[in-house]
């Protein structure tokens, strides 16, 4: 994630804190201190024995990571919990754009934040200052990413059983990457004229399914779904058998695939199997808010789009665990053969006191490519001392 880790350590030393940054590749070694940095070069079987020795030897009492389903982050998360120490997650913001995530044992399906919604029927809402823009630079983040997976790639000899949770190759990644820009602007000159007919003609007559990227363990680890062809198969054949016919499918590819992985001709050839081919619409980069407006209802696994188009007042089923996924909320208790004709609006008090909730206890107003929450903080002094 870039430097945010590396500040994050800076700020907990500047406070008094004792820090060590474990580094698993020559990727962390170049964004992390000099003079705490410990490197672990051992096989992946070791890892459990190393990680409890250091843990013990040097009394640590907090742990943070990012993410908590890769290998060595798993390994930590039930070491911690067996130690009786706090351990601390950062991932991507559930409220986009101007949050990262840090929870307490674990995010996502992990989670500790309720799920009952009597628990937040009977709170009182929680009112939460308005965010400052974040402002994420995508600049910096392909940077970033293309001088870690340099840097570790270039170096990998120095450790030599390091096992990455994904596809590990620099040059694959450069390759996707530029295929990704070029897409990005090729893709406008294809897809611009499908927007005036969602906002017109099919408004509020086609289902938005939100694809998720093809590895991410929202899919792999907290759904029953071993591909997104597996996912996409499922609903046409569901919609096929169930929507009426004046109904539409649109699917939308996740922009971090963009240059990785393109569903148009796997969706078009099921279709043209369950007969449907002249209602689905496939598209990548139109506008997410405007698509969501326009929608009559979402279908996801369990992609963060889901809570924003409940923000929306969109009908929502999830077919794999969300941390959203709240009767009353959601089409929790129904089936996706019968959503399609008997979905339900979101309850948006319910709605608005659980995202509420959420924030409070869950989200840090920052990017991990942009302002770094302190530097919020700051700003927010600024603004407010320079408008008096």
């Amino acid at each position: 994630m870039g430097d945010f880790f590396r500040r994050l350590d800076t700020l907990f030393r500047k406070r008094g804190a004792r820090t060590y940054r474990i580094g698993l590749n020559a990727g962390d070694r170049i964004f992390s201190h000099a003079d705490n940095y410990i490197a672990y070069r051992g096989r992946p079987e070791e890892w459990e024995e190393f990680l409890r020795d250091f843990l013990e030897k040097r009394s640590i009492d907090k742990i943070f990571l990012f993410g908590d389903c890769r290998f060595y982050q798993g390994v930590a998360v039930a070491l911690a919990k067996e130690l009786n120490i706090d351990l601390f997650v950062f991932e991507l913001g559930y409220v986009r754009p101007d949050y990262v995530t840090m929870e307490r044992y674990g995010v996502n399906d992990y989670s500790l934040v309720s799920r009952d919604p009597s628990f937040y029927r009977e709170m009182e809402l929680i009112v939460n200052p308005e965010p400052i823009p974040a402002r994420p630079s995508r600049f910096k983040m392909l940077y970033s990413a293309v001088l870690y997976y340099f840097v570790a790639n270039l170096f990998s000899f120095r450790y030599p059983y390091y096992r990455h949770h994904r596809d590990f190759s620099a040059l694959r990644e450069a390759f996707y990457g530029f295929r990704g820009a070029l897409r990005k602007l090729i893709y406008p000159f294809f897809e611009n004229r499908y927007m005036p007919l969602l906002k017109g003609r099919y408004s509020k007559r086609y289902y938005l399914v939100p694809l998720q990227t093809h590895n991410d363990f929202q899919v792999l680890q907290h759904s029953d779904y071993l591909s997104i062809e597996k996912f996409i198969i499922e609903v046409i054949e569901s919609f096929s058998k169930n929507a009426d016919d004046e109904s539409f499918l649109l699917f939308k590819h996740h922009p971090v695939d963009r240059g990785r992985k393109n569903y148009r001709e796997f969706i078009t050839r099921q279709a043209e199997i369950y007969g449907v081919s002249e209602r689905i619409f496939v598209v990548h980069d139109l506008y997410l808010p405007t698509l969501l407006e326009h929608s009559r209802a979402v279908v996801t696994i369990n992609s963060t789009v889901g809570l924003t188009a409940l923000g929306f007042g969109i009908p929502t089923i999830t077919l794999g665990n969300a941390i959203y996924d709240i009767e009353g909320i959601t089409c929790r208790a129904m089936k996706l053969d019968d959503f399609w004709n008997s979905y339900e609006e979101p309850d948006g008090a319910l709605y608005e006191k659980y995202v509420n909730y959420l924030i409070y206890k869950t989200q840090l107003n920052g990017s991990f490519y942009g302002l770094f929450p302190v530097e919020l903080e700051s700003e927010k002094m600024y603004e407010e001392s320079d408008s008096l």
